[in-house]
């Protein structure tokens, strides 16, 4: 039990009843103890702090007196944990006592949680001062590592005592140095007469790093120096790593240099007055021109004389509608960045942004000029767009011209029905002057009406499968010239100029001149339509009808000849005799058709889908949709598909077709076979020679027509089973194999010269294979051949 506690209960003690004390002592207990002094702290009559060891009780006055006891023992500056531990009591207690203390006494101080007193701190400011005296200055932040105290603290602290226990001064600009006033003296007089000594620029960072000058110190001393006229100087770039010492001598020979410079040539670079120790251009240049008008670019700035003569060249140029190259005036320093900024501010001053262009930049050129060098493309141009007409007529017109001319042959041509009934009067007429009465050839000219056959929907939803392009009111653009060869015009028309700027301008004139050429081509296009629409209209209908209707016949009988082959090799000849007869049928119909809307092609072939389907497009509802049927049959994989809808788009474009009897079939496979003979007689080819020998074979054979692709020879050669002779088979197998593998060794040849080299022993089997093919070449043509020469014999 602690003696505050046994105090305590014995003053209880002895304020109990007389009849109490006289009765004799008993002896409490160290329970009744506890009990009593728990009673006593539960009622609050009582204030004590259990111990960390629970073996006593302590007031917390006796706490602030061990604390202050601790503080002295420990010197005047002791931590909050230690204290703990020193006075066995929880840490909370301590450090509220602690702070009570900090707050109470206004000589101790509770940092970082570590109490000190004005006793420690005096002790701390002489052991400074003995250092500063001692070396002439002290770094703050050093004695804080030292002293393991917060920097802002420690510089109050050490503030207080200057003058009084610390011999010294602080640095204004720098509250972290001390410095003696000895030291400052030394220090200002070694700055004093090292700048004295200057004659040029002197970065102030690089005399700290050679003579280890304080920094801030420094430059407090040269600034004061500077504002008493001790230094005939100025300090520029401010307390920084660019500030620079300028002597008064060396400013006077600079502004001289800069004034003649200036004066001379008519503008200052900013890295020659870097160079020259002036470390902001900019601004030196504004503070010491003030009154003067001067151009600031990124690389220099350019006085008015100059600008004056970028725009009498640029004026000049303008008014003599050529051009002028500012680069031999302009600075060479200068970057291309500030020439462009130098030329755009003379073209703003002298009005000519709307009448001039920059290109190379550096050349202005007017825009006459432009104009003129267009000129020299218009005779070039009318050849060909007149050349251009002729080729391509579909795209060189819009939509607006197509109707236009529709609704002008509408209101001067005759109607379909006068045409059809004229046409009719006309085969009248002359089948009654024929011979024979009334009946002629004509009797067998009759109008192929459109059938609907069985399980077939009449639905027009056919119309709408081919994509028709949805701007067609934008004109296709026709090239004029490539950059290269406007390029090379220039250079041998235009006189004088830059061939490096050609190449611009080239680039400048390619889009205006692609447009008047546009403009050109329609307009010979258009006044060309009208003799070439005569032309076509001067074409009998009677000679169109016959040419259609031979066509029709081949396919027809084209059509009859595969059907000896199996479903498979059925759908190839079909697609193929779609591709090529068939749409030479259709485009022969629809260019005849076209003749009305002044678009006709001069070659119906060189119509391709997209053209076709873009001239359907302008027709008329009732013609556009059997003639859209029958384009897109052309992609289909029959031919009785495209008989079907050409015998009903050609009725009702009000034609007739001839349907064919025995007499025109026999001619027609006559005149077929002579085509393909006179073919073969001159062909030295042996994949073409074995493909002709097939099919006339296959015609002579089933007197059937036959318009196949090549990839359908074996088929052709496998249907002359049991229709030759096996001898003549067996020639024609053998020269089959021979054709497969001179193409095989071919395309090997190909890809072994795109890789390593040609391998010789192949290349002797690839001449054994052409020697073979040419000896057979003549007994293969004989199977066709001597059949002609012995029915020749024999007629």
């Amino acid at each position: 039990m602690s003696a505050a506690l046994s105090l305590a209960l014995w003053s209880r003690v002895v304020h109990l009843p007389y009849q109490v004390v006289m009765q004799p002592v008993k002896m409490l207990s160290e329970r009744n103890c506890i009990e009593i002094v728990a009673k006593l702290v539960e009622e609050k009559k009582l204030d004590v702090v259990h111990t960390l060891d629970g073996k006593e009780y302590i007031t917390p006055s006796q706490i602030s007196r061990e604390i202050r006891d601790e503080l002295y023992v420990h010197g005047g500056r002791v931590n909050i944990v230690d204290l703990q531990k020193d006075i066995n009591v929880d840490w909370v207690h301590v450090e509220a006592r602690a702070n009570d203390i900090a707050r109470s006494d206004k000589s101790v101080q509770l940092v970082l949680g570590q109490l000190i007193d004005e006793n420690y701190l005096n002790r701390v400011s002489e052991e400074v001062n003995d250092k500063l005296q001692e070396a002439g200055f002290v770094n703050i932040p050093e004695l804080c590592k030292n002293y393991d105290l917060p920097g802002d603290f420690l510089t109050e602290e050490l503030s207080k005592r200057l003058g009084k226990v610390i011999q010294g001064q602080m640095d204004e600009y720098n509250r972290g140095v001390l410095f003696t006033p000895a030291f400052v003296s030394r220090h200002g007089a070694r700055i004093r007469g090292l700048f004295s000594a200057v004659t040029r620029p002197t970065p102030v960072g690089n005399v700290i790093g050679v003579y280890g000058f304080q920094e801030h110190l420094l430059y407090s001393v040269l600034e004061e120096l500077v504002n008493t006229g001790r230094l005939k100087g100025t300090v520029v770039g401010g307390r920084q790593d660019k500030a620079v010492y300028i002597p008064d001598i060396y400013s006077k020979t600079q502004n001289a240099w800069v004034d003649s410079f200036l004066k001379q040539n008519g503008y200052l670079e900013f890295d020659s007055l870097i160079r020259l120790g002036i470390p902001d251009p900019v601004s030196y240049i504004k503070k010491r021109f003030k009154s003067s008008k001067l151009l600031f670019l990124r690389a220099a700035c350019v006085g008015q004389a100059l600008v004056d003569q970028v725009e009498a060249s640029v004026e000049e140029a303008v008014n003599s509608a050529t051009w002028a190259d500012v680069q031999p005036i302009l600075p060479s320093c200068l970057s291309m960045e500030d020439v462009g900024i130098i030329i755009n501010e003379a073209m703003r001053t002298t009005n000519v942004l709307s009448t001039a262009r920059v290109l190379g930049d550096t050349l202005v050129v007017s825009e006459k000029f432009i104009s003129n060098c267009l000129c020299l493309f218009e005779e070039t141009m009318q050849h060909k767009a007149q050349k251009e007409a002729k080729n391509n007529p579909v795209f060189l017109i819009t939509e607006d011209d197509l109707k236009q001319g529709a609704m002008m042959t509408e209101n001067t041509a005759p109607s379909k029905k006068e045409k059809r009934e004229a046409e009719r009067r006309k085969k009248t007429t002359e089948g009654s002057g024929s011979k024979g009465g009334g009946g002629g050839c004509n009797a067998r000219e009759v109008r192929i009406r459109k059938t609907k056959k069985k399980g077939r929907r009449d639905d027009d939803s056919d119309e709408e499968t081919a994509v028709i392009p949805q701007n067609r009111k934008k004109q296709t653009e026709v090239p004029f010239m490539a950059l290269e060869e406007i390029t090379a015009v220039l250079e041998e028309r235009v006189c004088d100029c830059p061939e490096e700027i050609l190449s611009e301008l080239a680039e400048h004139l390619v889009r205006p001149l692609t447009k008047t050429y546009q403009e050109v081509v329609r307009t010979v296009f258009m006044s060309s339509t009208s003799s070439t629409t005569g032309v076509t209209k001067k074409r009998s209908v009677k000679d169109f009808q016959e040419e259609l209707s031979n066509l029709y016949n081949n396919i027809r009988l084209f059509e009859k000849g595969t059907k000896l082959f199996s479903d498979e090799t059925q759908v190839h000849i079909a697609k193929y005799v779609l591709k090529t007869v068939c749409t030479d049928v259709t485009n022969i119909l629809v260019n005849f058709m076209a003749a009305e809307l002044m678009m006709s092609a001069e070659n119906p072939s060189s119509i391709t889908n997209e053209v076709r389907v873009k001239i359907l497009g302008m027709f008329p509802v009732e013609t556009k949709g059997p003639l859209m049927k029958v384009h897109n049959t052309l992609n289909g994989k029959t031919i009785e598909d495209f008989l079907t809808n050409i015998e009903t788009a050609v009725e009702v474009c009000g034609f007739m077709l001839k349907k064919g009897d025995k007499k025109r079939e026999r001619q027609a496979l006559f005149l077929h076979r002579q085509a393909l003979i006179e073919q073969l007689k001159e062909t030295e080819d042996p994949a073409l020679i074995l493909h002709l020998t097939s099919v006339l074979l296959f015609q002579a054979s089933t007197h059937c027509m036959l318009h196949a692709p090549g990839r359908c020879v074996p088929q052709i050669i496998g249907t002359l089973v049991g229709r030759v002779s096996e001898e003549q088979h067996r020639l024609l197998t053998g020269y089959q194999g021979l054709v497969v593998k001179r193409l095989v060794s071919q395309s090997q040849g190909k890809k072994q010269e795109q890789g390593e080299g040609e391998n010789p022993e192949e290349g002797d089997e690839a001449e054994a294979i052409r020697k073979e093919l040419v000896s057979l070449t003549s007994e293969v043509k004989d199977l066709v051949l001597s059949q002609k020469k012995t029915s020749g014999t024999e007629e």
